[in-house]
């Protein structure tokens, strides 16, 4: 006779990571771009003005002309052999190959974004169904700034008050310093100096931008950046390593001083040779591969510089998933 109290039968004994991107919209199609600066431009922790004037300048001006704007900008760098965005491409990969560097059974490794797809909350769901008692969250913010690890944070949070059986969770705190980090950024610097046949003049360091209200209110994000600039500059003497931010948007004064301005005024004072790198980003995106590759070398060349070159990302390096491991693999 069948035991009506019996539980049904239910996954446990893994424990999951899962890394976490921005996002990236599902295609270049104005809709979809759309859809994505919607849900990016409606977080509260992203802009943070009055909710019903913000809502009536998004959806009647900003999500009107922006979108265009922004698909000719993924357009540049879409890759089209697998109909992708290069965030979306490695931070895949990236989770792919954590897996296989930690060769654990009982654990699962998976990747998410916080805007788009695949959704935190489609991953979580998905890994708790698979037996997963325990899950690690991974950020993959090196420095910690409200807008990026705190809306991580709070999305996972959402998702799991509308869970009766919660999984165990631990959040990875932010490694701007960590060591294993700072090396792999220096010999992602110094493999590309290997490639050229020319020396820089100077190395720009640029970092995601926050509004300087943000900064004045508490968040701890431009110390972080910083922080990762100076240890960098520990290891090279003969080369100056210069902290800059870009994406900035709307009107307001963001942390200075501004990528774009940077590289336009640079050749003015005779610094014509330029390597930049964006130690900020885990994975080469539009920000990286269209605002500083396409945008701001063609700024400095027309201003008179000479040589342009941008370190790519850690992307799916080798150096890049051993910092992932012995970041994750303290708290399995």
């Amino acid at each position: 006779m069948e035991n009506k109290n019996e539980h049904p039968p239910v996954n446990f004994g893994k424990t999951g990571v899962l890394i976490i991107n921005l996002g990236t919209p599902d295609s270049t199609s104005w809709l979809d771009i759309r859809k994505y600066l919607k849900e990016f431009l409606s977080d509260r922790r992203v802009i943070e003005v009055n909710p019903i004037i913000w809502q009536i300048i998004l959806n009647l001006f900003i999500l009107t002309f922006r979108p265009s704007k922004t698909a000719k900008a993924y357009k540049e760098i879409w890759m089209n052999d697998i109909d992708k965005s290069p965030l979306r491409f490695y931070t895949e990969i990236q989770s792919k190959k954590l897996g296989e560097r930690i060769e654990n059974e009982n654990l699962i490794v998976d990747f998410a974004m916080r805007y788009g797809n695949p959704s935190i909350k489609s991953k979580i769901e998905k890994m708790q169904k698979e037996g997963c008692e325990k899950l690690i969250i991974f950020p993959l913010y090196p420095q910690y700034a409200s807008p990026t690890t705190a809306t991580v944070c709070d999305e996972v949070f959402r998702v799991l008050m509308k869970m009766r059986w919660q999984p165990a969770i631990q959040i990875l705190p932010h490694y701007e310093s960590e060591p294993l980090y700072i090396d792999a950024i220096v010999k992602s610097i110094n493999k590309k100096l290997s490639e050229t046949d020319w020396r820089p003049d100077l190395i720009v360091a640029s970092y995601h931008g926050i509004p300087k209200k943000y900064f004045e209110k508490g968040d701890p994000y431009h110390c972080y950046c910083q922080k990762t600039t100076r240890l960098m500059k520990e290891k090279y003497k003969s080369i100056n390593i210069e902290t800059t931010f870009q994406s900035r948007f709307g009107p307001q004064e963001w942390l200075t001083p501004y990528t774009d301005k940077t590289l336009e005024n640079l050749p003015k004072k005779g610094i014509k040779k330029v390597l930049v790198i964006c130690p900020g980003f885990a994975s080469d995106c539009v920000e990286t591969l269209e605002e500083i590759d396409i945008q701001g070398r063609e700024s400095f060349l027309s201003q008179g510089g000479e040589n342009f070159d941008l370190i790519p990302c850690l992307n799916d390096s080798s150096d890049h998933i051993e910092l992932f491991k012995k970041l994750v693999t303290k708290y399995i």
